[in-house]
């Protein structure tokens, strides 16, 4: 990874204002922004840049009384749910795990929504924080929160996927928008577990063409000297409307058996069209603690068949970066994790967001000719 000219916090935790919140007033307890971070980015109309920001807001105390809590949506107001402390395992200030469960079941301490947060053109200045067009909670499968927004423009719409979190389903939403100002739920498009859903920005062969990444707990072996390695990959879906999806029969990106940096791996960006071919950027993932290291990769796609990447490079693009973090120490809970999120074109270059952290938005000014555009 190189230095970028531009490599900055641009929005975070300190920049929101809980008391315009879609929660403000409506729950009995103090909260807190836990994190502001994997924002969707896209260009807008007037030629600023969109950020759509998950927040997550969190409970100040996410264990009173001697129970552990967590924020619910229902039927258009909030409730706090709550289990005995001595029935819970809380090594997360994000998430605690129900212990008496057959399956693992986890309950969150804090509710995600969407807030959009207008930038500059050239993405380092926010110019507006647009409370009022803020994405909530608004149907029984978001009821633990709307997470993580994607944004495509194909063609003269805005689509944006999002992950939507229930007990009955971790799925993909879709909203649109004529305008990337008045977005619309569109509902599921994709059912359980099925994250990082990116669609291409434009059509090929007439389809819309997206980008997913199944989840499971049992993957199947390659032959022994393989190529590649089982795991999370990323997969590749078709729909002639956006709506109705269908699994394409190609593998798309798979995990190197040679590199322990992609053992897990997950699309980043909407795959934007080049010269050379789709341009998409994506996560690895190496084995590290809980969570893992996250490091941000890319690979160029054939223009017509999708499927088949054109060029790729295993060497690291964005990497997390402790300096721009420096000053909030005291609000981390994670480290060694960048999860790039938008993409939008700047001319010579890319305008490349994500989350960093887990906790602020992170703009970089990505070369062109680091992809050897």
């Amino acid at each position: 990874m190189t230095d970028y000219a531009v490599d900055r916090l641009v929005f975070g935790p300190d920049d929101v204002d809980l008391a315009r919140s879609p929660l403000a007033g409506r729950i009995d307890a103090e909260t807190y922004v836990l994190g502001a971070f994997n924002p969707g980015l896209t260009r807008l109309p007037n030629g600023n840049l969109l950020m759509m920001v998950r927040v997550a807001e969190a409970l100040r105390e996410p264990v009173k009384d001697g129970h552990a809590r967590s924020i619910r949506w229902e039927h258009g107001h909030y409730a706090i749910d709550a289990w005995p402390e001595d029935q819970v395992t809380f090594d997360d200030p994000r998430v605690f795990r129900i212990d008496d469960e057959v399956w693992r079941v986890l309950a969150l301490t804090s509710i995600s929504w969407l807030l959009p947060v207008e930038l500059s053109a050239d993405g380092v200045e926010v110019i507006a924080v647009h409370y009022d067009r803020a994405i909530a909670p608004d149907a029984p499968y978001q009821c633990y929160g709307v997470e993580d927004a994607r944004i495509s423009r194909v063609e003269d719409r805005w689509l944006m996927t999002t992950c939507s979190v229930s007990p009955e389903r971790l799925s993909t939403t879709l909203y649109t928008s004529d305008d990337a100002e008045t977005w619309t739920l569109e509902g599921i498009i994709l059912d359980h577990q099925n994250k990082d859903m990116l669609i291409f920005e434009g059509l090929i062969g007439g389809k819309y063409w997206a980008q997913t990444r199944p989840l499971g707990d049992t993957w199947f072996a390659y032959p022994p000297g393989a190529e590649y390695r089982p795991g999370p990959s990323i997969n590749l879906a078709t729909s002639p409307d956006a709506l109705h999806w269908k699994p394409h029969e190609m593998p798309g990106l798979r995990p190197h058996a040679f590199t322990a940096s992609t053992s897990r791996m997950g699309g980043s960006t909407p795959p934007i069209l080049t010269a050379d071919g789709w341009l998409s950027l994506w996560h690895g993932v190496m084995p590290k603690g809980d969570v893992g290291a996250y490091r941000t990769y890319w690979s160029i796609l054939d223009k017509d068949e999708p499927w088949r990447p054109v060029r790729s490079d295993h060497g690291v693009l964005i990497a997390p970066n402790p300096a721009l973090t420096a000053g909030l120490e005291d609000r981390m809970y994670l480290h060694d994790v960048v999860f790039t999120s938008g993409i939008a074109d700047g001319g010579d270059h890319y305008v490349v967001a994500s989350g960093e952290a887990d906790l602020a938005c992170r703009i970089t000014h990505v070369p062109k000719a680091a992809f050897g555009l």
